[in-house]
């Protein structure tokens, strides 16, 4: 593929998180264009576009365009449909599944718009790749995702608790915590591991979905000797040195959960689980490291409950972990000031529906006693 065929793809994203992702795709060597809310553009090769499945951590699925153009009528659109070389995306005998928006134009009707998307693209009775559709004042975008499952489908994370936090939020709230692979991490309200896990695997050098299949494999024009390099080069960051990453969770059960889904990963020795109360954390190396944690909030806890765990958290870290960097994934940042630790949100964006902030802050001295009491408030949610 020569420099003017490369790719022009778009790595989809929580909203928030696009200048995370767009590090991830610098580091992978690609071309960004620009990032947006919800998603970054860039150039790539096949090369690139399948290490951009591969290594990218924060980045929900990517989306290669295929065509653009205006169509203010049906003809239009079938016209440039036609034109569109899908036998490089859809297999003979497939059938793409077609996902269409429109916005202030004159083709509003979605399912039409897909109905004519189905027909030029294959109408055969097997599986094909997801075509994304977008119109917005008569102009056509038209994008064949490369991804398949959603890329925070890891593959390792199948016990989930009551509130899952998704791979891409968890390893985008340790890239925003500045945490690097080398460094001790300690997540006190760990639930089912999702945040030492993805951790876990920077440490480790490892792609978060090592043992997942990709959409881009069932191209017609996929390059599987370009696939087999890609598996098989150095990690775009390089590996840590053993420091260790640690969560815990006063809830058995989560625990448990935590220790199969990282042996599922294959981080069983680099992520170490214990049951514990949030008051009971401490640090586990002499080096100085980061707290990192998503706290239950919302349904999951009550507002007060919610402030008590907040004012524990900031407690332990002023009394234990001085030196220390901590990052909390919250939902309300107003109450998360209960810690009184010198907050900056580094991170806006939605957990389940629910705006989340991304707060780091770093842990100067020590403020007063800490007060070794069990609350209810301590109680890591599963995430």
């Amino acid at each position: 593929m020569t420099r003017r065929e490369l790719h022009h793809a778009l790595a989809v994203t929580p909203p928030g998180v696009e200048e995370l992702a767009a590090v991830e795709l610098r580091a992978l060597g690609v071309r960004v264009r620009r990032a947006f809310r919800g998603g970054v553009e860039f150039s790539a090769s096949d090369r690139e576009l399948y290490a951009a499945n591969m290594w990218c951590r924060t980045v929900t699925r990517v989306l290669v365009r295929v065509a653009r153009f205006v169509a203010p009528g049906f003809a239009d659109l079938e016209r440039e449909l036609a034109a569109v070389p899908w036998e490089r995306w859809v297999p003979p005998g497939g059938a793409p599944r077609v996902r269409v928006s429109s916005t202030a134009s004159r083709l509003y009707h979605t399912d039409a718009v897909a109905e004519r998307v189905a027909t030029a693209a294959g109408t055969g009775a097997g599986p094909g790749p997801l075509v994304v559709v977008r119109l917005v004042h008569d102009r056509v975008m038209v994008s064949v995702d490369s991804s398949g499952a959603p890329l925070h489908q890891r593959g390792w994370h199948l016990q989930r608790g009551a509130a899952p936090l998704r791979e891409t939020l968890a390893a985008a709230t340790v890239l925003a915590s500045g945490w690097r692979p080398g460094a001790p991490l300690v997540d006190p309200c760990c639930g089912s591991g999702t945040i030492p896990v993805e951790a876990a695997l920077m440490a480790a050098g490892r792609p978060p979905g090592a043992g997942r299949r990709f959409g881009f494999e069932d191209w017609p024009s996929f390059a599987p000797g370009t696939w087999a390099a890609v598996r098989a080069a150095p990690p775009p960051v390089p590996a840590g040195n053993g420091a260790p990453v640690c969560g815990s969770d006063r809830d058995p059960a989560a625990v448990a959960a935590a220790r199969a889904n990282a042996a599922r990963a294959g981080v069983s020795e680099e992520v170490m689980f214990s049951v514990a109360a949030v008051t009971e954390a401490a640090p586990v190396a002499d080096a100085s490291g980061w707290l990192v944690t998503n706290p239950p909030y919302g349904k999951r806890a009550a507002t007060g409950d919610v402030r008590r765990l907040y004012a524990q958290l900031g407690a332990v870290a002023r009394e234990r972990f001085q030196g220390w960097t901590v990052a909390l994934l919250v939902a309300d940042a107003g109450a998360a000031r209960a810690a009184g630790l010198p907050f900056t949100e580094r991170v806006r964006t939605v957990n389940g529906g629910i705006p989340a902030h991304v707060l780091v802050a770093p842990v100067r001295s020590s403020h007063g006693p800490h007060r070794h009491r069990r609350r209810e408030g301590d109680r890591g949610a599963a995430h």
